[in-house]
């Protein structure tokens, strides 16, 4: 499995015989560098919305266009935005699971808000979530935008994540802090990668405090497009 962050909360997932994009928010993301832009969405299979804020959803067209792959999204997402516009979607729900090849994707709570803030006269976008990715072996929580919340007590339990995908900016998230009390108290993490930080100046600049306040977890700061193998 290969894990590469594309700054801010967008990831590049290869797990199984899928590559995944989850938020692919690539122009105008400050932190990633614009030439390696085909690189990152290189024969992507499929593309995951956690939300439709403009610095998750805004280029999710665009990447579909570019790449012919299906946008997996909450149901009012899929069927009021994307397929309006000529794209394939895949609209699901919470609880729901999607059968991606050898991956499954589940999508759970979180707790934020979500809009089209990017259009004029947006439709409805749904709500929030989260994933739940499960492949080679592994089960992969991407939190999405939220804050700590008790509805990590039972996503642990039902899914036993062992990797940790999770916001922790501060400001519009949880935090550090925040982040690292939600995997001391609810999961068992093995390895733990923070995102939505670093990206504008209202943000975190440093993965430290969630680094400090995890030693016995193998917390990952890669830089743009570094990857991570698992």
């Amino acid at each position: 499995m290969k894990i590469t962050w594309l700054g801010h909360s967008a990831f590049r997932i290869e797990i199984g015989d899928q590559i995944l994009l989850i938020d692919p928010w690539l122009e105008g993301n400050p932190s990633f560098p614009d030439e390696r832009r085909a690189e990152a969405i290189d024969r992507a299979t499929h593309i995951l919305l956690t939300h439709a804020h403009g610095d998750h959803a805004s280029e999710a067209l665009g990447v579909a266009e570019d790449t012919g792959a299906p946008i997996c999204a909450i149901f009012e997402l899929a069927e009021k935005w994307i397929e309006p516009a000529g794209y394939e979607a895949k609209g699901f729900s919470k609880g729901g699971t999607l059968e991606l090849g050898d991956v499954q994707v589940t999508m759970v709570t979180a707790h934020h808000s979500s809009s089209l803030d990017f259009l004029n006269n947006p439709p409805p976008a749904g709500a929030e979530a989260g994933f739940v990715i499960r492949g080679e072996g592994h089960s992969i929580y991407v939190s999405g935008d939220t804050d700590v919340m008790a509805d990590m007590d039972v996503i642990a339990k039902r899914y036993a994540p062992d990797i940790g995908i999770l916001c922790a900016g501060g400001h519009f998230t949880m935090d550090m802090e925040g982040a690292a009390w939600a995997a001391k108290t609810y999961f068992d993490f093995k390895t733990v990668i923070p995102c939505h930080y670093k990206t504008f100046p209202l943000l975190a600049q440093s993965a430290e405090p969630l680094v400090k306040a995890l030693p016995d977890v193998d917390v990952k700061t890669p830089e743009v497009m570094e990857p991570v193998e698992i």
